[in-house]
């Protein structure tokens, strides 16, 4: 490899001194009128391109020959990409950023990958250069540069253009290899950047609901998407802890717990206190004349009402943190109370850069492109959520210093959030071709009748209630398989856990979280298709090969290096390559955030190891000795029987 870059660069080095002494040349023909180009130099230049992309791509090659030591599984997409970026560039030149479009194969009938650039760069010759060249000419022009490389077998053009990409199984095999030894590596991300993903975010005196239920499971996995990339995540729970509501609810403590300040109040429902408040608040004038003093004196921080607003949102917190049990997720408290000292200077700094404007003593702020314009102070001169949303972006940016922000919040919230966006970056505080600020936006939960999900009541579904009977359903099912006549009570209260937060966590994250999705307990359970039951199904299934085969993870590292990973049966291929295109996957989704095409990656992953599982043998039964009674023997490899289902 070393040699091929050497000569390469020789190469490169004579042919830039000839190119600079026909330009001599050139110059002084044009000096006495001779103003015609030399053919011979317009075909050195294009020669040259050539082989400074084959230069470039040497090199790169040769870094990573260099690095082999490096854990990180291979992108094989990103690396196809490098390959057809590199014979694009060759094959033509004069093109700027030509379109470069590498897919896995949808049929195997097709190969393994991809390439479909030929169509676009048709359209560019003919829209730029006015030349007509057919996709196929195109396809073929692409084929005759592909550099050396390590991992195409072959390729072939098929349709009006397609090139399709053959893996080297040698190549696959080494890869499997490596990932035998360094274990699942995320690829490697360059500069470790600070993720800031907001997500959760209940209000104080209400209980949780599905709706809740959606931006924690969504959020929390991307957390943890985040964190196994190797990114540095704070998570975020911006909880409504703030705001004229408190006026009532303190003013209703103190009527109900008048030693609230000595005696802890037994606020049992919090639900009920904060509906028996609004009562009052809606129909007792004098009470809602005292709501409002209340929140006066909280804003102004008086030690009696800051400690009855610590009782109410301890209470709160307690609640919640019972739900984020369950559902194993962790977040930092920083509710929009945490943002009310920073109010003054937001508004502060929006009107000295002259961007506010005052509207019936209200002072606003138009943002280009929006119609609505953000209100950051009230005519009573309190402060609104725009004014905390603003705060809040403001110190995520510059005091935490976030290089990618997150907002996992319903659909219905996108203008409201798209327009803070776009006055941050107005005013200055960010540049989103630097800082990538994103709302990951959700659709609603539907019940089975296709309608915002609700109690038979009409009320909204409580969160605990839903996880509850999750529980319950869990149960029945594992007592349906008769798990209660095989486990210990200890293990059976593990997989009803497992069972039950694990599906409905997955039956969330499986949809597309943009659409709307209808739930629905019967068909998360169901262990058939694409559900959290049928994954649960099929590791069980490799963790008792892996348990019968009794070979611990260092053997199977030392197998994986000293042995080759042959995969002569189709199955094997097929498995082999699954696996290995799991970094494309978790690059795409930390691209675009849609989990779902995790969810549907790992339901392929698991159906093609079914299909592996039935048509090899992944375990050996001893049949001389003891057959039956264990599995002795394993192979690194499933080894093939092709007409046995299994053991």
């Amino acid at each position: 490899m070393e040699a091929r870059v050497a000569e390469a660069a020789a190469r490169l080095a004579r042919q830039e001194n000839e190119i600079k002494s026909l330009t001599a040349e050139i110059e002084h023909l044009k000096n006495f009128g001779c103003l015609g180009i030399s053919p011979s130099l317009e075909g050195l230049r294009d020669e040259n391109a050539k082989l400074k992309y084959r230069l470039n791509f040497l090199q790169k090659s040769l870094q990573e020959e260099q690095s082999k030591t490096v854990k990180s599984m291979i992108n094989i997409n990103s690396r196809l990409q490098e390959i057809f970026g590199a014979a694009i560039q060759a094959a033509y030149p004069e093109l700027e950023n030509p379109p470069l479009v590498v897919t896995p194969s949808q049929q195997p009938k097709f190969g393994d990958y991809q390439c479909n650039s030929a169509m676009g760069i048709t359209q560019i010759l003919l829209k730029t250069k006015e030349q007509k060249v057919s996709p196929r000419e195109i396809a073929e022009k692409i084929t005759k540069h592909i550099p050396a490389n390590e991992c195409i077998e072959k390729v072939e053009i098929a349709g009006p253009g397609f090139i399709n990409v053959h893996l080297r199984k040698d190549f696959v095999s080494k890869q499997l290899s490596s990932l035998l030894v360094n274990g699942v590596q995320p690829p490697a991300i360059g500069k470790r950047k600070k993720v800031i993903l907001d997500f959760s975010s209940p209000n104080i005196a209400k209980e949780m609901h599905v709706g809740h239920l959606r931006s924690t499971i969504i959020g929390e996995s991307m957390c943890r998407l985040f964190e196994f990339a190797g990114y540095d995540v704070l998570r975020l729970n911006h909880l409504g802890d703030w705001g004229t509501q408190f006026g009532m609810l303190i003013a209703h403590l103190q009527d109900r717990f008048p030693d609230y300040l000595t005696v802890s109040p037994p606020i049992g429902d919090l639900q009920a206190f904060y509906k028996e408040s609004k009562r009052r608040f809606d129909t007792e004038e004098e009470f809602k004349k005292r709501a409002y003093q209340c929140v006066v004196l909280l804003q102004s921080k008086d030690p009696d009402f800051i400690k009855a607003w610590e009782l109410i949102c301890d209470v709160s917190r307690k609640e919640f943190q019972k739900i984020y049990n369950c559902l194993d997720v962790t977040l930092t408290e920083r509710g929009e109370s945490f943002y009310q000292d920073m109010m003054k200077d937001i508004v502060k700094e929006f009107e000295d850069k002259g961007f506010v404007q005052v509207d019936d003593g209200r002072k606003i702020v138009f943002v280009p492109g929006f119609s609505v314009p953000l209100t950051i102070m009230k005519s009573d001169g309190g402060y609104t959520y725009d004014t905390s949303d603003l705060a809040a972006l403001r110190h995520r940016l510059l005091e935490e210093k976030g290089d990618i922000l997150i907002y996992v919040v319903d659909s219905g919230q996108s203008v409201h959030l798209q327009t803070v966006f776009a006055a941050g970056q107005m005013i200055g505080w960010y540049d989103p071709k630097v800082t990538r600020i994103t709302h990951a936006a959700f659709g609603v939960v539907l019940g089975e009748d296709k309608k915002k999900f609700k109690t038979r009541s009409g009320d909204t579904v409580r969160l605990m209630d839903l996880l509850e009977e999750g529980l319950k359903r869990a149960m029945d099912k594992l007592k349906d398989k008769e798990r209660d006549k095989v486990l210990t009570p200890e293990e059976l209260k593990a997989a009803q856990m497992s069972v039950a937060f694990g599906c409905i966590k997955y039956a969330d994250l499986s949809h597309n979280r943009l659409n709307d999705y209808v739930f629905s307990f019967d068909k998360m359970l169901d262990d058939r298709g694409n559900t959290a039951a049928y994954l649960l199904y099929a590791f069980t299934r490799i963790r008792a090969i892996a348990r019968l085969a009794n070979i611990d993870e260092e053997m199977l590292r030392k197998a994986a290096r000293e042995e080759v990973i042959v995969l002569d049966h189709e199955k094997e291929w097929k498995l082999g390559k699954c696996i290995l295109r799991f970094p494309e996957i978790l690059q795409k989704i930390l691209d675009d955030l849609l989990l779902h095409t995790l969810c549907d990656y790992l339901y392929e992953l698991a159906t093609t190891f079914t299909e592996f599982y039935d048509n090899c043998y992944c375990v050996e039964k001893d049949r001389q000795n003891r057959e039956g009674e264990h599995m002795e023997t394993a192979a690194v490899r499933g080894h093939c029987h092709h007409h046995g289902q299994g053991f």
